[in-house]
């Protein structure tokens, strides 16, 4: 059961960290049981690789296909560090990962969408909600999102949302915008537009993505 806070009738402040995998629904249930120990032993690495441990975070939320992180507001995991070394950090795990596998093993590849958010998360005896988590799912899952992700050649693709593009990226800390992150648009939750932003890490997502941006203005 999720750990829960000293008052759980208040809102706790959070960077949420959300992960999905992709194609997973078109795996066996023995290809996705070896995947999903694959896929959280990589990601605690990575975390663990920058000095971020279980108890500078909640109790990992299983999604199936993927997992969700809430991460404390905590020295030790400043978002900065999340985007330019946790992330890196997982990114180089899943491509040795998967050049270690044999070519006939296709389906054991683990490719992974990421989204980073940060917001107020209310907690319950069934586990955690609220407008942040809404927020960072619909990024998570949107079509444009799931769409670069096909297109690259690398193992993940990143989306932020617009309040960690204005509050850490747009601030170049410690060289977080490389490679540059480019506009996604927006995505509606509770009637309220959010921008996304995703990372660009070749050239062919990025014209895709302002292709998709240009056929949005003059629709």
């Amino acid at each position: 059961m999720l750990e829960q806070p000293q008052d759980a009738r208040l809102a706790h402040h959070r960077t949420i960290i959300a992960l999905d995998i992709e194609q997973s629904t078109r795996r066996t249930d023995p290809v996705k049981a070896e995947l999903r120990d694959k896929f959280y032993e990589l990601f605690e690495m990575a975390l663990r690789s920058t000095g971020i441990y279980p108890r500078h975070r909640d109790r990992f939320v299983d999604r199936g296909d993927g997992l969700l992180a809430l991460i404390h507001p905590v020295k030790q995991a400043p978002k900065a560090i999340l985007l330019n070394r946790v992330i890196p950090a997982f990114g180089r795990l899943l491509a040795n990962y998967n050049a270690s596998l044999p070519r006939a093993s296709v389906s054991y590849q683990l490719r992974v969408r990421i989204v980073l958010h940060a917001g107020e998360v209310r907690y319950d005896l069934r586990g955690c909600f609220g407008e942040a988590l809404d927020v960072a799912f619909r990024l998570l899952d949107d079509a444009r999102v799931k769409k670069a992700l096909r297109v690259t050649a690398g193992p993940l693709i990143l989306v932020i949302s617009g309040d960690i593009y204005r509050s850490v990226v747009r601030h170049d800390y410690d060289g977080v915008n490389q490679p540059p992150f480019q506009s996604l648009g927006y995505i509606q939750v509770a009637g309220n537009r959010h921008p996304g932003w995703i990372q660009v890490s070749e050239p062919a997502i990025e014209h895709r993505l302002i292709d998709m941006a240009v056929h949005r203005k003059r629709a």
